[in-house]
């Protein structure tokens, strides 16, 4: 029986250690759709899910994982790659299915024109850079401007690198919860030498690897310890 969000959160734990127990392959699919389906920055989804089942791949991840016992016992790995250099890709996606919502009526035209602006103005010019120049001007800009009236600042190619990196960290938080949802574990990975991977995966110099994220079902010597957490009261703020 599947579990509700709150069960699935609390039950969710890093796990280190797998059992030597097959998981389903399309039911793992499945939560990766999940995963895609999270919040992300303009609706760029500059994200990739790669799904590794083969075992020699798996291996060879492994070994660059740095052989952690994540990675190594897992039964099947889920790679979340950060796909910044696909903007202009996805805006004009954007851009296509909001010419079809136009098309059947979903949509004024007024909303049409604003989100069209969007896409073809905003989004070149938030996006757009040329070595870094075109980020810092952008910034001084942005910081200028922000002197006379609220200003989005974050503009530099830095910047963006975090934004999407931000939103590919919120679909692989979907993934992982509906994962623990149906009887599923996982441990994201961030100790892994990004560019064996890239290379293993056959990967463009430009896609960033955001985590690695080992998936089976718990072997109960892969949690280490009850989970610990700061008390709430230090970390919740009511205004």
């Amino acid at each position: 029986m599947e579990k509700n969000v709150s069960e699935a959160i609390n039950l969710r734990r890093s796990v280190r250690i797998f059992k030597k127990t097959d998981i389903d392959k399309e039911k793992v699919k499945q939560c990766i759709y999940n995963g895609s389906l999270a919040p992300n920055s303009s609706n760029l989804q500059l994200w990739e899910f790669i799904h590794v089942t083969d075992k020699e791949v798996k291996k060879k991840i492994t070994k660059a994982c740095l052989n952690q016992n994540a990675a190594k016992t897992a039964n099947q790995l889920v790679v979340i790659v950060v796909r910044k250099d696909l903007w202009k890709q996805r805006a004009k996606g954007n851009v296509n299915f909001l010419k079809q919502q136009l098309k059947e009526g979903i949509i004024s035209d007024k909303s049409y024109k604003m989100a069209l602006k969007y896409y073809t103005k905003l989004i070149p010019f938030t996006y757009s850079d040329f070595f870094g120049i075109l980020g810092i001007m952008k910034s001084f800009i942005a910081q200028l401007t922000g002197i006379f009236m609220p200003m989005f600042r974050q503009v530099t190619s830095s910047d963006k690198r975090i934004v999407c990196h931000k939103s590919a960290a919120l679909a692989a938080q979907n993934f992982m919860i509906s994962m623990s949802a149906i009887g599923y574990d996982t441990c994201p990975m961030e100790g892994f030498d990004s560019l064996m991977v890239k290379k293993i995966l056959n990967l463009p110099s430009k896609a960033e690897i955001n985590m690695i994220i080992g998936c089976g079902i718990r072997d109960q010597k892969g949690i280490y310890g009850p989970r610990y957490r700061v008390p709430f009261k230090s970390v919740y703020k009511s205004i």
